[in-house]
């Protein structure tokens, strides 16, 4: 689990990244129209996206030839309650 959660800040840590989840709260959206938002390579996005992958903060599907690419919340939201507690931060109910 303590794996999982590096995983999920080291992706965090990138403005880049932390940039594309949040264009994926508003909807799923193609690796192209994500790319859209930003002046980099496509070798460049899909490294992005393979961070991401890898930590599993996104998920894509395949649809013909194109992916489409969905935020994972649930882990987004694990994370950063352990990084609540890891630092004793009370929540409320």
């Amino acid at each position: 689990m303590t794996k999982i959660r590096n995983e999920v800040y080291r992706a965090l840590s990138d403005p880049t990244r932390r940039r594309i989840l949040q264009l994926l709260r508003q909807r799923d959206m193609t690796a192209g129209e994500l790319a859209e938002h930003f002046e980099l390579s496509k070798p460049t996005m899909s490294g992005h996206f393979n961070v991401l992958r890898d930590a599993d903060l996104i998920q894509g599907s395949k649809v013909g030839r194109t992916i489409v690419y969905r935020l994972n919340v649930s882990v987004l939201e694990e994370a950063l309650l352990a990084l609540l507690d890891l630092f004793n931060v009370v929540r409320e109910p």
